[in-house]
């Protein structure tokens, strides 16, 4: 299977696309054509978790051995890294919706399916390349811990990692700040998410720089970790339909807690690619330009400024790297036309697709909704009161956001974004009372932590890349 950037240029096969991340003319990765599995379903009932993310993955990755994939898919899912032999489970909650547990990995987020994956599969491709690769990454929180754990100690890769200072949770921060890894770079950057993403995207636009200093991007601009997450769509339904006597066609809906875009639209290509999936129900918090898009059609991503910190703080995004990719498709894969978005995003700050308005729902099945901090405080609070789940604020956004989405005989998966733990303030103020803490994640808290402080300027980030790269 070949690539191509969503503006235009050739990129190869699977390992290249992993390797490049962003593409140099500034587009994102995408398949030629996405391949189908809606006849195979089926047969893939049987499969665990690791043998169905080797077979997914591996329609995307033709240019991998089969073999080195199902080993690598069996060293990132297993039972030493993942609290339950089974991965991902479904456990049923309140108003007839199921969570889909994606949060049982080692930093109790939804982010470490995607990125054990893809830290096995760098690792491979750069031994049998006898090269390195400086993994420079944004976080609003749950990604740069994910990175940060399927990269550390590996001789090939190293993490350099930025996230917005103050914006975290100090679950969040002991997760990141702890790892003492030679290979471990925390940047704590004096601006939000956003300044973050922009900084990698600056240096990642350099491709001189980028190429002198082997940079790599692990953020969700990387396709791998697309691929990655597509599995659990696959999973998620296959489980959902376990007990259906004709399961062929049998639709299930999806609510997916939404920052920048790249988990849900991992479930637009599994419904894209055959999976029946009626809905994707895209849930923002009070930072919810994606909801203004699927609602307007209008694109307008605000500034730093107009980006307040919220109890949801890893969805606190306001400018959504992948829905580039969404774009891509809506308008007819048209690189040309969609590069010129882009342009007219950089120069005005808009772009108007209303006259597309109508397709997004009718055609891909995306609906949206957003919800604030006391609608997470009642969602956590009712879900806990009717089914004794604690969930975290995100996945009670989610569920916020499904409630009136949810239609007869027609499950609403809700996908898990992290455990409670991680947001212990929050899970406090709902319930009444902390969330419970294993001893190894309450030592976490008193661990000695390393960061280094820089300014929200490009030029502070590449003279530290410069020092700290590996080469």
């Amino acid at each position: 299977m070949q690539y191509v950037s969503t503006r235009g240029t050739a990129m190869g096969p699977y390992q290249d696309v992993i390797i490049e991340g962003l593409a140099s003319d500034g587009g994102l990765a995408v398949p030629q054509s996405l391949p189908q599995i809606g006849d195979r379903l089926e047969e893939l009932r049987a499969l665990t978790y690791p043998e169905l993310a080797a077979t997914i993955i591996g329609l995307f990755a033709t240019d991998v051995p089969a073999a080195e994939l199902t080993r690598i898919a069996h060293e990132s899912y297993n039972d030493e890294k993942f609290r339950t032999p089974e991965i991902v489970p479904l456990k049923p909650i309140n108003g007839g919706m199921t969570l889909v547990g994606l949060s049982e990995g080692p930093t109790l987020a939804f982010k470490d399916l995607a990125m054990q994956f893809l830290g096995g599969a760098l690792d491979y491709v750069l031994t049998e390349r006898g090269d390195v690769l400086n993994i420079i990454g944004a976080t609003s929180g749950d990604t740069g811990s994910a990175a940060e754990y399927a990269i550390r100690g590996r001789s090939t890769l190293s993490a350099i990692i930025l996230s917005p200072q103050g914006r975290m949770s100090d679950f969040q921060r002991a997760q990141m700040y702890s790892l003492l890894d030679d290979n471990i770079h925390n940047l704590a950057v004096e601006g939000n998410f956003d300044d973050c993403q922009h900084l990698v995207k600056l240096v990642n636009q350099d491709l001189e720089f980028k190429r002198t200093h082997h940079i790599g991007a692990v953020n969700s601009i990387n396709f791998g970790r697309i691929s990655a997450q597509i599995t659990y769509y696959v999973w998620a339904w296959l489980r959902a339909t376990d007990a259906v006597a004709d399961p062929a066609g049998f639709e299930v809906s999806f609510a997916v807690p939404s920052g920048n875009f790249g988990n849900i639209l991992s479930g637009h290509y599994a419904r894209s690619m055959g999976v029946p999936i009626r809905k994707l129900v895209l849930a923002t918090n009070e930072n919810n330009v994606l909801h203004e898009f699927f609602s307007t059609g209008i694109y307008r991503p605000r500034s730093a400024e107009a980006t307040p910190a919220t109890s949801s703080p890893s969805m606190d995004v306001s400018k959504a790297s992948n829905l580039e990719r969404f774009v891509y498709e809506v308008v007819g894969r048209d690189p040309e036309r969609t590069a010129a978005l882009w342009r007219e995003l950089d120069e005005t700050g808009t772009f108007d697709l209303s006259s597309e308005l109508a397709r997004f729902s009718a055609e891909y099945g995306i609906v949206s909704g957003t919800s604030t901090h006391q609608n997470r405080l009642h969602t956590m609070q009712a879900t806990h009161a009717s089914s004794g789940v604690v969930i975290d604020p995100h996945t009670a956004d989610g569920v916020y956001v499904a409630a009136p989405f949810v239609e007869p005989d027609v499950p609403m998966l809700v996908l898990e974004t992290a455990l409670p733990e991680k947001f212990a303030a929050t899970v406090t103020e709902a319930l009444g009372e902390a969330p419970v803490v294993s001893a190894e994640h309450q030592a976490l808290l008193t661990l000695p932590q390393r960061t280094t402080d820089i300014a929200n300027d490009e030029a502070a980030l590449r003279a530290f890349i410069e020092a700290n790269a590996k080469h």
